[in-house]
C-alpha cells in the first residue's frame, strides 16, 4: 500500500495530534448527563455530581471513546489517498476518440449508435484503475478535447456528456495524430476508438499515420446495414425566367437488400413533386428535374420507405438547397445611345433599367443613389456612383483603375474563368479592333478576369469602398462580341455579380468543410442563425464569413454595422443578410454497416482490456463511508445509553 496524498509520518503526526485532543476533550467531561426524575428535591442531596478523581473513573466509558478514535483514525487515514502499490506503478494514459460522425446517428441499436458508444466509454471510465488517467476527445470534420487528462472520474463522466453528433464525415487521420501527439514521450499510452469503423484509411496530406509504440484499441459498435440517402443535390433556376428552375438529384441505396422508397420534393414547404423509386443493393439512381415551378425560395427533398418503416439513418434523407432570391434589379445605364447595350438588358424582365445621357446623370442622378448598378457606355464621371458600377471603356482621371497605352487588335488570350461574370461565355475568339490597357490596383484587390498578350488586362474587377466595379477595355461597338451569345450573358453575369444573384447550380455547402460565405459589407464579425435554433458570431476575413458547418439545413448570415452584439442580441431591421443551404451528400457517410476491425499503420486494433467495471480505486471513499457508519453507531449507542 502506498500513500498517494500526504505521507505516513504526516499522517501520523496528524493522528497524535488530533487524538491527544479528542482523549483530552473526553477526559474533561465531567458531568454526567442530566436526567430528570420524580421528587428530584428529595434526591438531590443524595444524587449530587461529585469530580471524578481517578483517570479510571474519567475512561470507565472506554467504548465511546475508542469509536471517536477509530472514526478520527478513519478520516487521517483518508488524507493519506492509499492506494494500491501495483496500480500506482502500472497507470495507464488513454485518449478515448468517441466517433460523433453522422453514421453514429443510426438506430439501428437502440436508441442510437453514439449513446451506445458514450455507454461503452462511460463502462471504461467507471473501470479506471490505479493511477489510469483518460482524456476524451469528440472526433468529427474537427477533433475536439473535451477535457483534460484526467483520473477523476466525475469529471471524464461530464466531458463525456458534452459528445454530440454532427451531419459530417470523422477526419480519422486529424484524430489520430491528436492522440499520438497527446501521447508522445508518455510511458503506457494507448489510443481508444469507439465507433463503428466507417472512418477510411488513416492517409492524410502528411502521409500515413505511424503509432509509433502506443496502443491501438477499437471498440465496434452498431450491427445494421440497411439504408438509402440523398447523395447529390442542387438547383439553379434558368437565367432568362427566373420563374423556373430545375432540379439535380442523386439517391443510392448502400445497403445489402433491394429498396423501395418514396422521393418528395417541397418548395417553400409545399411538395412539387412525388415520385417512388425502386432501388436495387449499391445502386446509384440520378434524377433530374427540369422546368419546375412553385418555389420561390427553399427547396427541399426527402426519402421515405413506400413500407411506412423508419430508415436506420435519418441524416442523409433530408437535402437542402436556396434559389437565388427573385428581385428587379434597378440598373441606370448612362450613355449617348447603344443599341446593343440596351437590347440585352431588355432580356432579362427583372431588369428594371433607366436610361439616361451624360448630361442627365450630371444634373439628376450624380450620386447613383437609389440603383444597384451603373453602366457607363464610354462615359467616365469625375466622382464614382455610390452603387456597383460596370465601365465599358473607360476613360479619365475618374476611372476605378488606371487607363494606360492604347492596344491594336486586343484578344482575350488569358481568362479567368472561375470568376464569376464570364461564366457560360466564350470569349476567346471574339474580335477587337482597338482598346486600351487597364492597370488594376492590386493593393485594393483588383482581379485581371481578361488579359491580352498575358500581361495587358483588358478586363478588370474589383471593389472600392462598399461598391464593386467592372471595366471593359475597349468599346464593344469596336468588337464583334455584341453579335455573340457571350455579349448577354456578360453583362447579366455582372449584373449578377454585383447584387449577388447567382443563375449557376446551387449544391449548397457540405457539412464539415470550412465555409467561406460572401459579405458584401466591411464588417470583420457576423451573425450567423443555426437549423436548429441558436446564434453563433462567425470571423470575416477579406469579405468572407468563415466558419466550419457541421449541421445540415438552413442558415441565415446577418453582417454590417446592423448585426446583432452582444449588447443588441437580435438583429436590426435593414442589416446585410445572407442565406444558405448545407447537406451532407456523403456516399460513404450512408454507408452504414459495421467495420468489425481497425487496421491502422499495418496493425489491427486489440480489444479493450484491463477495466473492472464497478471497482473503485479510491480507498479514500471507503474510509469515509465506513466513517459515516461508525458515526451512525456512535448515535445509536449514545441515545441508547449504551455509552452515556
Amino acid at each position: 500500500m502506498i500513500f498517494a496524498g500526504l505521507g505516513f509520518a504526516q499522517l501520523a503526526a496528524i493522528f497524535g495530534i488530533a487524538g491527544a485532543a479528542v482523549v483530552g476533550l473526553y477526559v474533561l467531561r465531567l458531568r454526567r448527563r442530566t436526567v430528570a426524575i420524580p421528587f428530584s428535591p428529595l434526591w438531590q442531596r443524595i444524587l449530587k455530581d461529585k469530580d471524578a478523581t481517578t483517570l479510571f473513573s474519567r475512561l470507565k466509558r472506554l467504548l465511546s471513546l475508542l469509536l471517536q478514535l477509530a472514526l478520527l483514525a478513519l478520516l487521517v487515514f483518508a488524507l493519506g489517498d492509499p492506494r494500491a502499490a501495483a496500480t500506482l506503478v502500472k497507470g495507464r494514459t488513454l485518449v478515448v476518440l468517441v466517433d460523433a460522425s453522422a453514421s453514429m446517428q443510426a438506430t439501428d441499436v437502440s436508441p442510437n449508435r453514439l449513446e451506445v458508444a458514450k455507454n461503452e466509454v462511460k463502462a471504461m471510465i467507471r473501470g479506471l484503475g490505479g493511477a489510469d488517467r483518460m482524456l476524451i476527445a469528440q472526433m468529427d470534420a474537427m477533433v475536439t478535447p473535451l477535457g483534460p487528462m484526467s483520473g477523476d472520474t466525475s469529471e471524464l463522466e461530464r466531458a463525456l456528456d458534452q459528445v454530440k453528433a454532427t451531419d459530417a464525415r470523422a477526419d480519422f487521420p486529424r484524430a489520430l495524430r491528436f492522440a499520438t501527439d497527446t501521447l508522445r514521450n508518455v510511458e503506457l499510452g494507448e489510443i481508444v476508438v469507439v465507433s463503428d469503423g466507417n472512418l477510411g484509411p488513416a492517409l492524410d496530406a502528411s502521409g500515413p499515420v505511424h503509432l509509433g509504440d502506443d496502443k491501438l484499441s477499437f471498440v465496434s459498435v452498431g450491427k445494421g446495414k440497411r439504408n438509402v440517402g440523398i447523395t447529390q443535390f442542387s438547383v439553379r433556376r434558368y437565367p432568362l425566367d427566373k420563374s423556373r428552375y430545375e432540379v439535380m438529384l442523386e439517391v443510392t441505396n448502400t445497403g445489402p437488400e433491394q429498396q423501395d422508397i418514396e422521393l418528395s420534393l417541397l418548395g417553400d414547404g409545399n411538395v412539387v413533386d412525388l415520385t417512388k423509386l425502386r432501388l436495387m443493393p449499391g445502386e446509384r439512381l440520378p434524377r433530374f428535374y427540369p422546368n419546375l415551378s412553385g418555389a420561390s425560395r427553399t427547396l427541399e427533398a426527402k426519402l421515405a420507405n413506400v413500407d411506412g418503416t423508419h430508415d436506420e439513418l435519418p441524416a442523409d434523407d433530408h437535402a437542402y438547397a436556396l434559389l437565388p432570391e427573385r428581385r428587379r434589379a434597378k440598373v441606370l445605364v448612362v450613355t449617348e445611345g447603344n443599341t446593343y447595350l440596351e437590347a440585352a438588358l431588355l432580356l432579362d424582365e427583372y431588369l428594371e433599367v433607366t436610361q439616361v445621357t451624360p448630361l442627365d446623370y450630371v444634373n439628376k442622378h450624380a450620386s447613383g443613389s437609389g440603383f444597384d448598378v451603373v453602366v457607363f457606355d464610354r462615359v467616365t464621371p469625375a466622382t464614382p456612383p455610390r452603387a456597383h458600377a460596370l465601365y465599358l471603356d473607360p476613360r479619365g482621371p475618374g476611372s476605378p483603375v488606371k487607363v494606360d497605352a492604347e492596344l491594336t487588335a486586343p484578344g482575350f488570350d488569358k481568362i479567368d474563368r472561375k470568376h464569376p461574370i464570364v461564366r457560360f461565355t466564350a470569349l476567346d475568339d471574339v474580335n477587337v479592333a482597338h482598346g486600351h490597357k487597364l492597370v488594376p490596383d492590386v493593393a485594393a484587390g483588383d482581379k485581371i478576369v481578361g488579359a491580352f498578350g498575358g500581361t495587358s488586362p483588358i478586363l478588370v474587377s474589383g471593389s472600392r469602398g462598399a461598391y464593386k466595379f467592372v471595366a471593359l477595355g475597349f468599346d464593344v461597338r469596336d468588337s464583334d462580341l455584341p453579335l455573340r451569345v457571350a455579349w448577354p450573358l456578360f453583362l447579366l453575369n455582372t449584373v449578377n455579380f454585383f447584387t449577388d444573384e447567382d443563375a449557376r447550380y446551387i449544391s449548397s455547402f457540405r457539412t464539415g468543410d470550412v465555409w467561406r460565405v460572401p459579405v458584401s459589407t466591411q464588417a470583420t464579425e457576423a451573425t450567423l442563425s443555426l437549423p436548429g435554433g441558436g446564434t453563433e458570431r462567425v470571423p470575416v476575413h477579406e469579405g468572407r464569413a468563415v466558419y466550419l458547418g457541421e449541421r445540415a439545413g438552413f442558415y441565415e448570415l446577418t453582417a454590417g454595422d446592423t448585426a446583432a452584439t452582444p449588447e443588441q442580441p437580435a438583429p436590426i431591421s435593414g442589416a446585410n443578410k445572407t442565406a444558405f443551404a448545407a447537406n451532407l451528400l456523403d456516399a460513404e457517410e450512408s454507408t452504414i454497416a459495421p467495420v468489425p476491425e481497425l487496421v491502422v499503420d499495418g496493425k489491427t486494433a486489440g480489444k479493450v482490456e484491463g477495466f473492472h467495471v464497478g471497482v473503485r480505486r479510491e480507498i479514500w471513499i471507503y474510509l469515509l463511508l465506513a466513517a459515516v457508519l461508525l458515526t451512525a453507531l456512535e448515535w445509536a449507542t449514545y441515545h441508547r445509553r449504551i455509552t452515556v
